[in-house]
C-alpha cells in the first residue's frame, strides 16, 4: 500500500461530522472566554449584577459542554469530566470546589436510585411486574405505552422522580424484549424510553413527593411573600395539568415513534404464561419490596411530618444499597454494572450548575432574561418566566428575581411559582436537565441529538398546556392570576 493511499483511508475514517461538532464547542468556549468583559445586567429596582471574567468563563463552559452532550462528539460521562478539567485550568474555580462537586449528594442519590432498579432486576421482581403489566394492558403497543407511562406517573406521586425511573427502567427493559429480541434500535424503544422521561416529570409535579425542587421552590415562595403554599394546594392545582401532561406526552409519542408493529399477537397470553411461571414470591423478592418500601415510607413522611425533615433522602437511599451488599443480595460483580456513564453525566451537570451559580453568571442571565419581559403583558412576562425555567436547576436561579419583579408588573407571584414548577419538571431538551432523562438514555435506543430532537415539539406543546393553565384552569379553579 502507497503512502498517499494510507492517507486516503486514514481521512475516509475520520468521522468529519463528530469532528466538527466537536470543534464547534472548543470555538464558542474560546470566543467567549476571550472576549471583552460584558455590560452588568440591571434589574428594575436599578441594582447592577456585573459578569466577571470567572463567570463568562462559566458560560463558555457551558456552551461547550451542551453542543458536545448534544452531539455526543465524545462520550457523556468524558464531557462531564471536561467541566471539571477547564474549571481548575483556567482558574474559573478552585480544583478541589470544582471536583467536589462530582460527589454531590444528589449525585449519589441517582447512584443509589439506579442500585434499586439493579436489585430489583436480579431478583426477579421487574419481570414479574412487566408480565403484570403486560396481561393488563394487553397486545396493543400503544397501550402497551400507555400502561407503562400511567404506572410511571402514578409511582411518581408517592416517590422521587428519580427513584421512580430507576425502579421502571428494568421493567421497561423486559418489556421491551418481548417485542424486539435484539439491542438494535426500533421506534417502539425510542417511544417508550424517552416517554418514560417525559411522564416522570409530568407526573412528579401533582404532589411534594415527586422531586425536591417543589419543597424548595416553595421555601423560595415563603420567604419572599410572606405567604406558605400546602401540600394539598399544590396538589389541588396541579393535579389536572400533571396528567393532562401525561396523556399529551403519551399522544405526542405516538405521533413521533408510531411502532413498527400496532400489536403483539400473543402476547396477553405469553405474559400470563410467564408470569405463572415465576411462581410466587421468593425470599429474596420478598426481602427487597420490603426494604424499598422502607425507603419510600420514609421519603414520603420527610415530606409530611416536619420533625423528619432533617432526614437526609441520600442516607436513606444509600442505607439501601449498604443493605443489599450486607445481605448479599448484591455483590462486587454488581457494583461494576452500575452505568458510570450516566452517574458521570449528572455529577458534570452538578459541577456546572454550581459553577454558574457561585460565579455570577446564572444571576446576571436570569436578570437579562426578565428585564427583557419587564414591560410586558403580565402574561407574556408569566410565560417568559417559564421558558427560562425549562430546568430543574434555573428554578433556584431564576425564581426569587422573578417573584421580586412580578408584583411590580401586576402579576400574582402565585401563578409564577406554580408555572415556573410545572416547566421545571419538564426538561425535555438535555439529558442533564432531569435524571430520568439520562436514566433513559441508558437504554440505547436513542442518541443525544435524538433526545434534543424530539424535545423540540414536546417543549411546545408543554409551554402551550403552560399558556392554557394560566389563561384558562387556573383561574377556574380559584387562583388568582394577577394583582
Amino acid at each position: 500500500m502507497t503512502d498517499s493511499s494510507a492517507d486516503r483511508m486514514v481521512r475516509s475514517e475520520i468521522d468529519w461530522k463528530k469532528t466538527g461538532f466537536l470543534s464547534l464547542g472548543l470555538v464558542l468556549f474560546c470566543l467567549v472566554y476571550w472576549s471583552p468583559l460584558w455590560p452588568d445586567a440591571v434589574d428594575p429596582l436599578g441594582k447592577h449584577f456585573a459578569l466577571t471574567r470567572e463567570g463568562k468563563g462559566a458560560i463558555a463552559i457551558f456552551l461547550l459542554a451542551a453542543t458536545w452532550w448534544v452531539f455526543e462528539v465524545v462520550p457523556i460521562g468524558v464531557t462531564s469530566i471536561t467541566i471539571g478539567v477547564i474549571q481548575a485550568l483556567f482558574l474559573i474555580r478552585e480544583p478541589r470546589v470544582a471536583f467536589t462537586d462530582f460527589m454531590d449528594p444528589s449525585v449519589w442519590f441517582i447512584f443509589g436510585s439506579i442500585v434499586i432498579g439493579m436489585v430489583f432486576t436480579k431478583t426477579g421482581l421487574t419481570k414479574r411486574l412487566a408480565y403484570r403489566t403486560l396481561a393488563l394492558v394487553g397486545e396493543r403497543t400503544s397501550m402497551i405505552y400507555l400502561g407503562c407511562f400511567v404506572l410511571t406517573s402514578a409511582l411518581t406521586l408517592i416517590m422521587a422522580h428519580t427513584a421512580v425511573a430507576a425502579t421502571i427502567f428494568p421493567l421497561l427493559v423486559a418489556i421491551y424484549r418481548l417485542y424486539e429480541e435484539g439491542d438494535e434500535p426500533t421506534k417502539f424503544g425510542k417511544g417508550l424510553f424517552m416517554g418514560m422521561a417525559y411522564v416522570a416529570g409530568a407526573g412528579s409535579i401533582v404532589t411534594l413527593l415527586g422531586a425536591a425542587r417543589g419543597a424548595v421552590a416553595i421555601g423560595f415562595y415563603a420567604d419572599i411573600t410572606g405567604r406558605n403554599i400546602s401540600f394539598f394546594e399544590l396538589s389541588y392545582y396541579m393535579f389536572p395539568i400533571g396528567w393532562l401532561l401525561v396523556f399529551l406526552s403519551w399522544g405526542l409519542i405516538m405521533f413521533m415513534f408510531r411502532p413498527e408493529r400496532s400489536a403483539i399477537p400473543g402476547l396477553r397470553e405469553k405474559a400470563r404464561r410467564l408470569y405463572s411461571e415465576t411462581g410466587a414470591l421468593t425470599r429474596d423478592e420478598l426481602f427487597v419490596a420490603l426494604v424499598v418500601l422502607g425507603v419510600v415510607v420514609t421519603l414520603s413522611l420527610k415530606s409530611l411530618i416536619p420533625a423528619m425533615a432533617s432526614v437526609d433522602k441520600t442516607a436513606v437511599v444509600l442505607l439501601s444499597t449498604v443493605v443489599f451488599f450486607l445481605f448479599r443480595i448484591l455483590s462486587l460483580k454488581d457494583l461494576e454494572q452500575i452505568p458510570w456513564n450516566i452517574v458521570l453525566l449528572f455529577a458534570g451537570a452538578m459541577s456546572i450548575g454550581f459553577c454558574l451559580w457561585e460565579t455570577g453568571a446564572a444571576k446576571w442571565m436570569a436578570v437579562n432574561w426578565l428585564v427583557m419581559f419587564q414591560d410586558s403583558n403580565w402574561f407574556v412576562f408569566v410565560l417568559g418566566i417559564a421558558f427560562f425555567i425549562m430546568n430543574v436547576a434555573a428554578i433556584a436561579i431564576s425564581l426569587p428575581v422573578a417573584l421580586v419583579i412580578a408584583p411590580c408588573l401586576g402579576v400574582a407571584p402565585g401563578v409564577v411559582l406554580f408555572a415556573a414548577l410545572v416547566v421545571a419538571a419538564c426538561p425535555f431538551l438535555l439529558l442533564v436537565g432531569a435524571a430520568p432523562n439520562a436514566i433513559a438514555y441508558d437504554s440505547g435506543q436513542f442518541t443525544t441529538a435524538q433526545f434534543f430532537l424530539a424535545g423540540i415539539p414536546a417543549s411546545v406543546v408543554l409551554m402551550a398546556v403552560v399558556a392554557f393553565a394560566v389563561a384558562i384552569v387556573w383561574p377556574l379553579m380559584g387562583m388568582s392570576v394577577t394583582l
